[in-house]
This record gives C-alpha cells, sequence and structure tokens, in this order.
C-alpha cells in the first residue's frame, strides 16, 4: 500500500464546513469571551506562577510573562484567521488538516490530547491545593494520604482525591449541556476577576522593593525556561477555537473572544506577578497556592480566605473549559475516523458528545488523582507551544496554497507574523528541560502507532 499520497493529502476548508453539525449553536461572543478568560486566568496566576519565579525565574517571572504574551498574541492572530475561516471543534488539529495533511493533523491532534488532559490534571491539583489550604484554615484537616499523590510524596501520599472528585463532576455538568456549562463558566469568572483585582489593589501597599533587588538570579537563560513553563497559563485562548462549531455567529465572535481574552489576562498576569514577588521572596514562592502564601504573609488575614475561594472558582472554570476542549478534540478527529466511532456520539437529549467527554473526564482523574504537579505542566507548556508553531506555519501555508478562500478575519503582516511566531514558540521550547522533550517524543511515538495501527486504515481519505 502506497502511504505518501493519504499521508500528505490535506481535507477541504469546503468539506470541513459543508459537513453537518450535530452539537448545539447557543454561544455568543460573550460567552466565548468569558470561556477565554475562565480557561487562562487559572493555574498561571494561582499556581505555577510561584513554581517558575522559584525554580527558574525570580522577580524576572515578570519579564517571563512578557515574552509568553507576545508569543501568544502572534499565535492569537493566526488562531483567528484559521478559527474564522474553519468554524469547526477541532482546533489546531482541524487547521493542520485542511493546511498540512493528514499526518501532521494527526501530530497536532495528538499533540493537544497532551495538552488539554494534561492542563486539566494540572488545574486540578492546583485546586485541591487551594481547597486544603482553606479548609485548613476553618479547622477541618484531610489526611495527607488523601491529599498527595504517591509519585508526588511516596513516604505519605497515595492518592490525591479533591483532583480527581472536581474533575469527574466537572465532566457530569459538561454531558448535560454546553448552555448550562457556559452560565456556571462566567459566575466562576466573575468571582475570580473580582478577586484578583482586589489583590492587585491591596497587595501593592505590602511591596518590599528590595525583593526586587536580585531581579533575575538565573540569568536570560532562566528568564527564558520561565517563560516556557508559564507559558501553560496561556492555553486559554485556544480553547476558544474548540468551541467554534457551538457558537452562533463563529466568523466574527470567535476571533473577538480569542483576541479580547488574550489581552486581558496578559494585563492581569503581569500586574500580579509584580505584586506577588513583591511582597515574597521568590525563594519562597515554590508552593502550591502562592498567592495565598502572599497574602498570608502581608498580615490581612481576613483576605485569606477570600483569595483561596477565589482561587477555587478561577481553577473550577479552567478545567471546565479544558475538559470541554479535550472532548471536541477527540470528536473532531473521531469524525474524520482516524479515532474510533464511539468519540464522534452525540447525546439525543443533551447534544453533548457524551462519550467522548466521559472517557477524557475519567483519565483526567486518574492524572490528576496520581501525578505530581511539576511535570504535568512542563509537558503541557511544550505540547501547547508545538500547537502553535503549526497554527502559524499552517496560516502561511494556506495563504500561499489558497489565496482565493473567504477570509472573515485576516491576520495582519503575513508571512512575517507567523514566522515571528514560529521563531518565538522555537525559543521557548528550546528554554524547556530536556526531559520534558523526551517525554514529548516518547508521546508523539506513542501517536504514531495508533495512527499507523489504526488511522491512517479508517481514515475518509483512505
Amino acid at each position: 500500500m502506497r502511504l505518501s499520497p493519504q499521508l500528505f493529502r490535506c481535507k477541504s476548508v469546503a468539506a470541513f464546513t459543508a459537513a453537518e453539525n450535530r452539537l448545539k449553536q447557543t454561544l455568543t461572543a460573550r460567552d466565548l469571551i468569558v470561556l477565554g478568560v475562565g480557561a487562562i486566568i487559572g493555574a498561571g496566576i494561582f499556581v505555577l506562577t510561584g513554581i517558575a519565579a522559584a525554580k527558574y525565574a525570580g522577580p524576572a517571572i515578570i519579564v517571563s510573562f512578557m515574552l509568553a504574551g507576545i508569543a501568544c498574541a502572534l499565535a492569537a492572530l493566526c488562531y483567528s484567521e484559521l478559527a474564522a475561516m474553519i468554524p469547526v471543534s477541532g482546533s489546531a488539529y482541524s487547521y493542520a488538516y485542511a493546511t498540512l495533511g493528514e499526518l501532521m493533523a494527526w501530530i497536532i491532534g495528538w499533540d493537544l490530547v497532551l495538552e488539554y488532559a494534561l492542563a486539566s490534571s494540572t488545574v486540578a491539583i492546583g485546586w485541591a491545593g487551594y481547597l486544603t489550604s482553606f479548609l485548613n484554615s476553618v479547622g477541618i484537616h484531610l489526611p495527607e494520604f488523601l491529599t498527595t499523590a504517591y509519585l508526588a510524596n511516596p513516604a505519605t501520599g497515595f492518592i490525591n482525591l479533591p483532583a480527581a472528585l472536581i474533575i469527574l463532576l466537572l465532566t457530569g455538568l459538561l454531558i448535560v449541556g454546553i448552555r448550562q456549562s457556559a452560565s456556571f463558566n462566567f459566575v466562576m469568572v466573575l468571582i475570580k476577576l473580582t478577586v484578583i483585582i482586589v489583590f492587585i489593589i491591596a497587595g501593592s501597599g505590602h511591596i518590599h522593593s528590595e525583593n526586587w533587588a536580585d531581579f533575575a538570579p538565573f540569568g536570560f537563560s532562566g528568564v527564558l525556561t520561565g517563560a516556557g513553563v508559564i507559558f501553560f497559563a496561556y492555553i486559554g485562548f485556544d480553547a476558544v477555537s474548540t468551541a467554534a462549531q457551538e457558537a452562533i455567529n463563529p466568523e466574527k465572535d470567535v476571533p473577538l473572544g480569542i483576541i479580547a481574552s488574550l489581552l486581558t489576562c496578559t494585563l492581569l498576569y503581569i500586574l500580579v506577578a509584580a505584586v506577588l514577588t513583591g511582597i515574597v521572596s521568590y525563594t519562597q514562592l515554590n508552593v502550591p497556592a502562592p498567592i495565598a502564601l502572599a497574602v498570608d504573609f502581608t498580615g490581612m488575614f481576613w483576605l485569606s480566605p477570600i483569595i483561596k475561594l477565589g482561587a477555587i472558582a478561577g481553577l473550577t472554570s479552567v478545567m471546565l473549559v479544558l475538559l470541554m476542549g479535550q472532548s471536541r478534540i477527540f470528536y473532531a478527529m473521531s469524525k474524520d475516523k482516524l479515532l474510533p466511532p464511539l468519540f464522534a456520539q452525540v447525546h439525543p437529549k443533551f447534544q453533548t458528545p457524551h462519550l467522548s467527554t466521559l472517557l477524557v473526564g475519567v483519565a483526567v482523574a486518574l492524572l490528576a488523582g496520581f501525578m505530581p504537579i511539576e511535570k504535568l505542566g512542563e509537558l503541557v507548556s511544550i505540547g501547547t507551544l508545538f500547537a502553535f508553531v503549526l497554527v502559524c506555519g499552517g496560516v502561511w501555508v494556506l495563504r500561499v496554497s489558497h489565496p482565493e478562500l473567504p477570509r472573515h478575519f485576516k491576520c495582519p503582516a503575513v508571512p512575517y507574523v507567523p514566522l515571528a511566531g514560529i521563531l518565538v514558540c522555537l525559543g521557548l521550547m528550546a528554554g524547556l528541560p530536556f526531559d520534558t522533550w523526551v517525554r514529548l517524543f516518547v508521546w508523539l511515538l506513542l501517536g504514531f502507532v495508533i495512527y499507523f495501527g489504526y488511522g491512517i486504515k479508517h481514515s475518509e481519505l483512505h
């Protein structure tokens, strides 16, 4: 059998847009912006900022956020063009299928599995850390073997039960319906934005400039690595594109949702990082709940439970959007028959991909229950950056191969913006630890086994 023609054959944009949409279209522009903010603001501020500052960047984590924000802005412009052209649930997977061929589409789809599933697990662990801290503050102490993963601490840990349970609860909500999920997400986003603004205003009066004296203790390489690690915090804007098939007016509203949510969150990230490292020395921030620690340092003990509740609400919305995104990626790949048909089944009453959502939820719950947060976060970052490289390349390729296609949103300065996005993302990938690259390579090898063992034989293009 000759494989080459199929491996590099693209699925036409017309085929994507003409396909039957069995998902319920109920999301407005506001819903998409809130979905983006809901996914972006979470683990980056509430969890990984402290870890990245303590281990890699120091107070220069502020600069790391700026670098990551620039890379995301370049990628966001490319995402917006493709999302408006191909308003389907597959996100970067579908864009790669239309521009780079089936093999690259499979690679990016498999990479997105890594991105969304591990991101959900990472956020669940951070959520459990804030919940445990809040319960401790009101006199409820959960046993350590039920709040610590075995691989995080073999001596005292067994399972992070709160992390696993919240994933399963949100999975049930997503099965019931996208409209209910969006309404729940709106309330959670409103709570966490209020809490973040209160922290910035209240914490700015407790900044000690000496904490910034050694601004970049690990040098520029540390700043770059820090940017790669906290890049995880920005993945929410591309999750907006996974909801395109459930939007009422995707050509206009999806680009707006992507860009507006990214700009809002980047500004808040930089402000929070500045206040956090100004209150607490970076050497003390390697904890699961760094903002709660900073509040305790200020002596504003009245604010501590509010911050913790805000973090719990904020991280809940992140998990909700990421789980939704992962199930929609599986749905798109299954519709193209690269994965078994069960992933494309839609519930007759709720009009959601219920089996896909359930399987994703169970797998993510197991990861959250038994894996340590640091390794999960680094893997998510490299997977996200890799996806962004291919999306930027896809815009460039499609402009050359199909200049005649209608573009409801056009990325400016092509090919310079896509090229800059590719180079910046590759630079951030280069700054990540070597063992993270090894894990990515192993993950992709596993994906090749599945593709050549199943996907290539069942593909619609075959």
